[in-house]
């Protein structure tokens, strides 16, 4: 026989804009960041996170003064929480009557090619079925430039800290990487894209601020280019901590490299705004941000 809290719980409704504040905060990792993503107060945030840890009977986050930090059933609550999401989403566009149509020039860098990315496009294209979704994958400086020559509607892409364009999906550290038993000895091999490159030029100036001695062994237009250069053992290349390629490890504290700083994701349209399926798109990737990190890093 059911407890009288068992029988409570069976009859909890969770509100889809507690979920989608919830979600916010999950994937900023901060409530007043999540707020500005969704245009709300920081405290009404607050408010919809703890109306749903009462809800769910469970607390969802730990947080103090400087950080935010999901428990496991706040874990457990995200992939409920998006699954609660996108069949209310899905339900809306079906009784609607009308659905999103037109096309949409999307730009993604090449940090995403292994990354969820793909996973999140194909139900972008499930639910929108009359949008003609077009992808162009390149390093993120010259996608910067493809968008502000109206090339595209929207990119996916890095940005260095400081510029306040686009909305940012994640903040994360740039790293040396290379492959197990890489040495690393003056002059420095580096690695690195083809120019325009924010990488590339991250990598040169902080090699020049520490006034350490260095030869490009390698340059390269593709992510798969430089992860293949990596492994050969040719030298070493920065790249996003939480997108590192697979078979690459960060390079080690002792070998005394140049600290690098963090990089910025963000989703970026033409400066006259979103709209339609830009819109929609970059509100999907917005939501799924989490899912473009690789996990356990």
């Amino acid at each position: 026989m059911l407890s009288s809290s068992q029988i409570a719980m069976t009859n909890v409704m969770f509100d889809p804009v507690h979920l989608e504040s919830f979600l916010a905060v999950a994937q900023a990792r901060n409530f007043t960041e999540a707020g500005r993503r969704l245009g709300l107060q920081q405290s009404t945030i607050s408010q919809h996170v703890r109306k749903l840890e009462d809800s769910a009977g469970r607390r969802l986050f730990v947080r103090d003064t400087h950080t935010v930090t999901v428990t496991a059933d706040g874990e457990a609550m995200i992939g409920f929480a998006q699954t609660i999401l996108d069949t209310n989403q899905r339900a809306r566009q079906y009784f609607a009557g009308s659905q999103l149509r037109g096309r949409v020039r999307f730009g993604t860098s090449e940090d995403f090619v292994s990354s969820g990315l793909p996973e999140v496009l194909r139900e972008f294209v499930r639910q929108h079925a009359l949008v003609d979704l077009e992808l162009k994958v390149d390093v993120s400086a010259a996608l910067h430039e493809h968008l502000d020559a109206g090339d595209l509607d929207l990119v996916l892409a890095k940005r260095r800290t400081g510029d306040d364009r686009g909305q940012l999906v994640w903040r994360d550290r740039l790293a040396w990487v290379g492959a197990p038993g890489t040495q690393v000895e003056p002059p420095v091999r580096l690695i690195l894209y083809n120019a325009p490159s924010i990488t590339r030029a991250v990598a040169l100036e902080a090699m020049e601020r520490a006034g350490l001695t260095w030869r490009i062994a390698c340059t390269s237009g593709s992510l798969s280019g430089l992860r293949a250069a990596c492994l050969a053992g040719l030298g070493v290349t920065v790249h996003a901590r939480g997108l590192m390629p697979e078979g690459l490890m960060e390079m080690p504290a002792a070998l005394r490299l140049p600290i690098l700083g963090d990089v910025e994701f963000v989703v970026l349209g033409a400066r006259s705004g979103l709209r339609g399926p830009a819109a929609a798109l970059a509100s999907m990737i917005l939501a799924n941000g989490d899912r473009l990190q690789r996990p356990g890093l």
